[in-house]
């Protein structure tokens, strides 16, 4: 049986471009999105749309990934870092606008945004599709779709507002082509002080390489320019199953062991939570 088109999908159609000719417009025909060169994408019964194309895209956000970060988001822990996202995007759209979300995940700061944005659409764009499953459900006016965002975005030139990347991969020349020119690219990303109790008692966490700042203003700086940037510091208490969630949801949980978890042990029942947040403007 044909999947139908969601209503969140059908809200961003006309920003979607099919991958591979990049050019022509997608339209849903039989439970599928179609160029009219021919090419078809499935529309999942979970609701995003699968426009990867070539090998296979993998990501490390499983099954277990994506449960830990639910129950961990869950719990407030990163309601701040929410907030100040949605209201740089809320500072930079009036009415009715476009944000697409690179790297969405669960769909969390998407759906932040989305609810200080009544007449606004979201789009996000994610390699897993086990995150995709609950970000295209997270909020009504959200789409989804399955995309390597370090790849070209199979999206229209200038069709956002806001482009949001919260804790997640950067392309900044696609970035700029799909801003539109009064647009806002807003980046949060962590300081060295993030989680620092956390990593100081399990070493085997990724670490926050020190030169991650100075390499962002590279990558960003010939195309976008800095309007503002907040920090967002605090210190937030965590039980011990809320700590392990929030090791598993990360990229270190294909680093740490359970001994380096203390097999029950000490954990530190607060950590710093601290962010960078920025709003950039196209140049």
């Amino acid at each position: 049986m044909p999947v139908s088109l969601p209503p969140a999908l059908g809200l961003s159609l006309d920003l979607l471009r099919c991958p591979t000719c990049r050019t022509r417009r997608l339209h849903h025909d039989h439970g599928a999105l179609r160029c009219r060169g021919g090419h078809t994408f499935d529309i999942a019964r979970h609701g995003y749309a699968g426009l990867r194309t070539g090998t296979r895209a993998t990501s490390g956000d499983d099954a277990a990934m994506v449960r830990a970060r639910d129950r961990f988001l869950a719990t407030g822990a990163y309601a701040p870092i929410r907030e100040v996202g949605a209201r740089l995007a809320a500072d930079a759209v009036s009415g009715r606008g476009t944000v697409v979300d690179a790297g969405c995940g669960t769909g969390y700061y998407l759906a932040g945004v989305l609810d200080q944005l009544p007449g606004a659409r979201g789009l996000g764009l994610d390699t897993s599709v086990r995150a995709l499953r609950s970000a295209a459900r997270v909020h009504d006016r959200a789409a989804a779709v399955a995309w390597d965002v370090f790849r070209p975005f199979p999206l229209a030139d200038g069709a956002a507002d806001v482009v949001l990347d919260v804790f997640a991969p950067r392309n900044p020349a696609e970035f700029h082509r799909v801003l539109r020119p009064a647009g806002r690219l807003i980046v949060i990303r962590p300081t060295g002080r993030h989680l620092a109790e956390l990593r100081d008692q399990v070493p085997a966490m990724v670490t926050i390489d020190p030169a991650k700042e100075q390499r962002l203003h590279r990558a960003l700086d010939p195309l976008f320019e800095v309007v503002v940037t907040e920090e967002v510091e605090y210190s937030a208490s965590l039980t011990r199953p809320d700590v392990l969630d929030l090791v598993a949801m990360t990229p270190s949980a294909r680093h740490v062991s359970g001994a380096d978890l203390n097999d029950g042990g000490v954990l530190p029942d607060q950590v710093t939570v601290s962010v960078l947040a920025t709003a950039y403007r196209p140049r």
